[in-house]
């Protein structure tokens, strides 16, 4: 496309889910709902993890990590829906938006990344169950943890830096209810080519590391249950995996159906599948790893005994103390 047809944008217009004030009220209000639970059930983990010495293992050290990806992935996208919804707007300025695209692939990958290594811990708890603490020490969990961080961020550097080279038309409308790279890349008057090569190599590379990591460590753990004679058994050594396998099978199946296409198949129908793995996977995994783990569960109750025990006292419970504490003054001075 000629120059004379491009022009520099200073920003782009979020056109979200609806058009329609009420229906705009409605979804603003339902986001900021999931987002608080998010929020409030990812740092209960957090906290149960924290305070609980009997979750200092390797399994809960990436868990309480998963958490706090969680509420940075969510708060990714969603805060700037409802600060658009209050200020009655759907704009979105360049740097927010090659900002948020940043941060999205960051928080993505981690969270793919993370699965993969919680896959390879109960790989070698269920199949190399007497070397576990030597192989899952805290050196190598700290060093999964970290190394996964770096790809990460090279990896989202790399495609912002691709996106921000890209010229865009006076097309500025993305169909979306934040920036996703590939409406963005639709959008751009420049080739793209690179930026699909990029995608479908490096992206392709990161993608699929933590994921046949997991395909793998499932595949020895279930051939590894598969010998067990008892019944009860097998259900004891599928019980610490069933929680990851359900937020496995949400994350990749929807991700799968967006990005594993060129950016110019992307269409609208896709922003649905998108909302499961932006907005409802993070508020359910505190759920799913809570409702289906025993340790996590007491934990909680733990947390909430000792928030309970740090209340402030009552009016009534005032008066009883300063009663007691004057009847035993009395008989003292008696």
């Amino acid at each position: 496309m000629n120059k004379e047809n491009q022009t520099s944008i200073s920003g782009f217009l979020l056109l979200g889910f609806s058009e329609l004030p009420e229906e705009q009220i409605i979804i603003s209000w339902l986001f900021l709902c999931v987002y608080l639970v998010t929020i409030v059930g990812n740092v209960l983990i957090l906290l149960a993890i924290g305070l609980d010495a009997h979750l200092h293992t390797p399994m809960y050290f990436f868990l309480a990590n998963l958490s706090f990806v969680d509420i940075c992935f969510s708060s990714v996208t969603i805060p700037k829906v409802l600060v658009n919804h209050i200020l009655e707007s759907k704009s979105i300025s360049y740097k927010e938006c090659m900002t948020q695209i940043y941060f999205f692939i960051t928080f993505i990958n981690m969270d793919g990344f993370l699965l993969g290594v919680m896959a390879y811990d109960r790989y070698v708890a269920i199949c190399q169950p007497l070397h576990y603490t030597t192989i899952m020490c805290p050196r190598l969990c700290i060093i999964l943890v970290m190394v996964s961080w770096v790809i990460t961020h090279l990896h989202a550097l790399l495609h912002t830096l691709l996106m921000v080279q890209l010229s865009f038309c006076a097309n500025n409308i993305i169909p979306h209810f934040f920036c996703d790279p590939y409406p963005i890349l639709k959008l751009s008057c420049s080739d793209t080519y690179l930026n699909d090569l990029m995608v479908f190599t490096v992206g392709g590379i990161v993608f699929m590391t933590p994921f046949t990591c997991i395909t793998i460590s499932y595949a020895y753990i279930f051939s590894k249950v598969l010998k067990i004679p008892s019944t009860r058994g097998i259900q004891k050594a599928l019980s610490t995996c069933g929680s990851h396998l359900t937020v496995v099978s949400l994350f990749y199946g929807a991700i799968m159906g967006i990005y594993l296409r060129p950016s110019s198949s992307y269409s609208a129908q896709d922003m649905v599948a998108t909302v499961i793995f932006t907005i409802v996977t993070p508020m359910l995994n505190p759920f799913i790893y809570s409702l289906r783990n025993r340790d996590i569960k007491t934990a909680l109750q733990k947390l909430i005994h000792r928030s309970h025990m740090f209340e402030t006292p009552s009016i009534h419970e005032l008066e009883w103390k300063a009663h007691l504490f004057s009847r035993c003054s009395t008989v003292h001075s008696e």
